[in-house]
Formats: structure tokens, C-alpha cells, sequence
């Protein structure tokens, strides 16, 4: 046990937090006693329908040196999971809980029922609410999408600074506004306007390297939240990143996916005995496809590679400001995606923007389309909005100098994003709030992922997922799961994580065992028969 672990008890208790009136007295905390270490800065990057083989650190070919050099000197989880869709996995990433229990079932419409109101209720506790008492400083930057109505923007749920808009995604650039009119940017509490030349990423990372900057300069710990619009749709990057991927793709879907799996095999980040799944019913191979659609096609996925190689620019960029700043060494950098890639616009992806506007500019918006879709989520089948692998299958790289040993190696054991809050509060030493606004808070779901970071296993019982009546519980090595109106689905994950041998007709048992579990779940945590109906 190391001197952090002594410190806390043990990496999974944590200790005691010091009394947030103390701390609010003061922008600078005093300093810790020789023998207590400092606590860790907590930055936390979201990106946004990025699939889990997109990097080079998980089988992608798309050249992300910044986020591969994180995963070389850190850890990469294997089996980490989202929710399957974005605004249940950030109700999810930052209560703790499953996004029933913080009010979004679903997406952020109101169905006049609590756990499908679309935003954060009252009786859930974000990691801002709950570190800043612990005299973090908190910081955001990038997309909300937890409650866009004023009164619900991340100041409103204890964040001390924030840009971004509070609204979903779909804009890169200006001109976009005026196709998502509804979209809009927002600093601290007050609406802006976004800027003639920006591109988005790069907007949120400018703010995300100036809070970071301002907190460090004052000594206090802080965590920074940033979460990227990229590289959800519509396909729009800047043109010098096309240009980089310009040919890249014209070897097609299918060869891209045998490369990514055979990468994946090579790293030891899959089991040699998990096939490749089949290309996706609906996708034909390449080669069947004509010419002129095989071109398009072709630069959709060189402008998608091109946004999640502007995510990892933004990465080297903050890298290097904590560097500069000097609090590198001590702040953990947690890196994941909210969804599975996205199918959205099926085979060969939708085109709706101003008419006759280039793929990749701001009067474009354009989708990747299923096929590359499925080769975003190599190995596994079906796509974000499913509870399959494909939909929920996330990287999680997890990279602390000082806190983390094993460097470069491969965590395997099963994570979801109901667990970094309780891993915030644990390496932070802060606690759970028994209240919030005079009602008693809901107990966290999450498990603490630092053990791991020691080698040391994660107590977990069982993992649950439901999304547009997309449902599943997987319990150690057992998965049961169905899609929306089908039957229950078993797969043996140590042995067939690409999910391809059902074994629900051979072992009832353990389905009728597994499937109740699932319903007592579902009954306690709210979630109700699809589509839901309004009250």
C-alpha cells in the first residue's frame, strides 16, 4: 500500500473530508500536514459518439499520439461502459447513479414523471455539489445537456466557472446556428455569442485551459469537466484535418474493421477467442458498393477521423498547460465517450444541410452513416442508442503520475460511468451529501475505479442499462440483454464478448434469475415500458 493508500485507509474508503465551512473560508486551503499528501486536480474529457476502437490506443488507424501517450504512461479499461446515449451517461457521469434516479430516463423531454422530467432533480448530487464543499475549485467547459432552461445550467449544480451550451450538440462553427437555431452558448450564467472564426472544439479547450490555469495559480485542488460535441454529428472539421485523412478510407469499411481487430488482438485489449463480429445486416461490403457512393462515403469517414483528431489535439494542448502549470504530475485525467458510434441516417448517413454546401463545412450537416458506424465500434455489433456492446462499450483512460503504478497496462475488469463519481470522492476525500435542498439524497450505484489503479479488484455486485426499452444486467461474467420488443439475449462475456452464441435457450435459470434482478431494478429506479407515455 503506498502512502496515498495509507493516508485513506485503503484505496476503496474514503477518508474523512475536512469540514467544507473551513474551506469556503478561504480561496487558498491551509497546508496539509507532512504526512497527509496532496490531493489529486481531477480532469474529466468527454467525448461524444466517439466508438470504442476509434483511437490508436484501442485498434483505430486515426493518429491520436496525445491520447495514445496518456494510455502508454497510464491505464486503459477494457470492459468501462456508458449508458448508450448522451444526456443519461452525463446524468450518469456526474451523480453516480443510474439516469432514471436523476430524473433523465430518457433525453431531456418532460414526461411528468420524475424519473423522466429531463433534468437534474433535487434528490441527485453532482460532483461540483459534492467536491466543492471539499474545497475544490469546479470547472466546465462543453456541452451540458442535463437542463437547458436557466435555473439548470451547471452554475446552478455547483460549478464555479463554465462555457459551453447547455443545450445538445450539432454546431462546429458559426454558420451552423443557423441551421441548430435552437442551440446556444453560454458563459458562467449569462448567454454569449460564438464567435465569427471559432471552431468548437478548440472554443472549449481554450476555456478549459484557462480554468485550469486560473486554479492552478491558486493552489486550491480542482476538477475540470470537459465534454466535447465532437465527434457527434454533423460532419464538420477544419480543412487542414480533412486534409490529413484526404484517401485514407478509400479502402473501405471492411478492411478497416479486420485492421482495427487485428490491432485490438495484438494489444491484448480483446480475447483472441471474441470473433469480429459480422459486418451489420445492413451494411454491403464495400467492394458491392458503386464508385461514386464508395468516394463519398470515403470522405465522410476522412472529416469524422478529422474531428476525433482535433479531440485529441485539444488533449495535447491541456496536457501541456498542466504541465506548464505544474500540477501534471499530481492531477488525474480520466478520458471517455458517452455513446457507441452512431448509426443515425442508416447505410451511407443522412445529408440535410444548405443545399449544396460541401461535406465538412458549416452549412454542411451531414452523418458518417451505419456502415463506418460499425466500423467505429469494432469489434462489437449495433451502435449507440442499443445496450449491446456496440452501444455501450467505452475507452476509459485513466492517467496520474503520481497516483497510478501500473503504466501502460490493461484493466479488464467491468467499469460503467455511474462509478467516477465515486471515484472523485475518494481520491478527493470528500463525502456523499445526506441532503440536498432539505431532501434526503438517493445512495450513490458506483463503485470507486481506484483500486484498479493498484492492481487491487473493484467490489461490484451487478450493472444495469435500459434506454428506449433497450435493456440489460450483466452479473460478473454474465450478460442477459434485448433489444426493444425481443426476448432476452444470454452471453457468457468472458468467453463471447462480441455477443454472437446466445445461450438464454440452454440456461433458463440463469436467465429467469438474471431477467428478475433486471425487473426489481428497473421497478426501484423508475424506469417505465417504451415508449413512455406523458402525464
Amino acid at each position: 500500500m503506498n502512502t496515498r493508500d495509507e493516508a485513506r485507509g485503503g484505496r476503496g474508503r474514503p477518508r474523512p473530508g475536512i469540514p467544507a465551512l473551513l474551506l469556503a473560508m478561504s480561496l487558498a486551503p491551509t497546508a496539509a500536514p507532512a504526512d497527509e499528501p496532496s490531493r489529486p486536480n481531477i480532469v474529466v474529457i468527454m467525448a461524444d459518439d466517439l466508438g470504442y476502437s476509434d483511437l490508436g490506443c484501442y485498434g483505430g488507424e486515426i493518429e491520436t499520439p496525445n491520447l495514445d501517450r496518456l494510455a502508454a504512461d497510464g491505464l486503459r479499461f477494457s470492459q468501462f461502459t456508458n449508458t448508450a446515449r448522451c444526456c443519461p451517461t452525463r446524468a450518469s457521469l456526474l451523480t453516480g447513479l443510474y439516469s432514471h434516479q436523476a430524473g433523465i430516463g430518457h433525453m431531456v423531454g418532460d414526461y411528468g414523471i420524475p424519473s423522466y422530467q429531463g433534468y437534474l432533480n433535487d434528490r441527485c448530487v453532482t460532483i461540483a455539489e459534492a467536491l466543492r464543499p471539499a474545497g475544490y475549485a469546479t470547472l466546465m467547459a462543453g456541452k451540458w445537456h442535463v437542463g437547458s432552461a436557466r435555473g439548470r445550467w451547471p452554475l446552478d449544480r455547483g460549478f464555479d466557472r463554465y462555457f459551453g451550451t447547455p443545450t445538445g450538440g450539432g454546431v462546429y462553427f458559426k454558420e451552423t446556428l443557423q441551421i441548430r437555431t435552437e442551440v446556444f452558448f453560454v458563459e458562467d450564467d449569462r448567454r454569449v455569442e460564438f464567435p465569427e472564426d471559432g471552431y468548437v472544439t478548440d472554443l472549449f479547450t481554450d476555456h478549459a485551459i484557462r480554468f485550469a490555469r486560473d486554479a492552478a495559480s491558486t493552489g486550491r485542488p480542482f476538477f475540470l469537466y470537459l465534454a466535447h460535441i465532437a465527434p457527434h454529428w454533423p460532419l464538420q472539421a477544419l480543412p487542414e484535418d480533412i486534409e490529413k485523412y484526404e484517401g485514407r478510407y478509400d479502402l473501405g469499411w471492411d478492411a478497416v474493421r479486420d485492421a482495427r481487430y487485428r490491432r485490438q488482438l495484438e494489444m491484448g485489449l480483446i480475447d483472441p477467442r471474441w470473433p469480429l463480429s459480422p459486418r451489420d445486416p445492413e451494411a454491403k461490403p464495400w467492394d458491392e458498393m458503386p464508385e461514386d457512393a464508395r468516394a463519398d462515403l470515403a470522405y465522410r469517414q476522412a472529416v469524422y477521423a478529422a474531428q476525433v483528431d482535433r479531440i485529441d489535439q485539444s488533449v495535447g494542448r491541456l496536457v501541456s498547460a498542466l504541465g506548464d502549470s505544474g500540477v501534471l504530475e499530481d492531477t488525474l485525467i480520466l478520458f471517455l465517450s458517452d455513446n457507441g458510434c452512431s448509426a443515425e441516417g442508416g447505410p451511407g448517413g443522412f445529408s440535410r444541410g444548405i443545399e449544396g454546401a460541401p461535406i465538412g463545412t458549416g452549412s454542411s450537416y451531414a452523418s458518417v452513416g451505419l456502415e463506418w458506424a460499425n466500423a467505429s465500434d469494432t469489434p462489437f455489433r449495433k451502435f449507440k442508442i442499443s445496450v449491446h456492446e456496440g452501444g455501450i462499450a467505452s475507452p476509459l483512460i485513466a492517467h496520474w503520475p503520481a497516483g497510478i503504478a501500473r503504466t501502460g497496462e490493461i484493466d479488464h475488469q467491468p467499469g460503467h460511468v455511474i462509478d467516477l463519481m465515486p471515484t472523485c470522492l475518494d481520491l478527493a476525500g470528500a463525502e456523499y451529501p445526506a441532503e440536498r435542498s432539505g431532501l434526503p439524497t438517493i445512495p450513490l450505484e458506483g463503485r470507486s475505479l481506484a483500486p484498479a489503479f493498484s492492481g487491487a479488484p473493484i467490489d461490484r455486485e451487478a450493472l444495469f442499462w435500459e434506454h428506449q426499452g433497450n435493456r440489460a444486467v450483466r452479473v460478473g461474467d454474465w450478460k442477459l440483454v434485448a433489444s426493444k420488443g425481443q426476448p432476452w439475449e444470454l452471453y457468457d462475456l468472458e468467453a463471447d464478448r462480441t455477443e454472437l452464441v446466445d445461450l438464454a435457450a440452454e440456461r433458463p435459470d440463469t436467465v429467469a434469475e438474471l431477467s428478475g434482478r433486471w425487473e426489481a431494478w428497473a421497478d426501484r429506479c423508475g424506469v417505465e415500458p417504451w415508449p413512455v407515455r406523458r402525464r
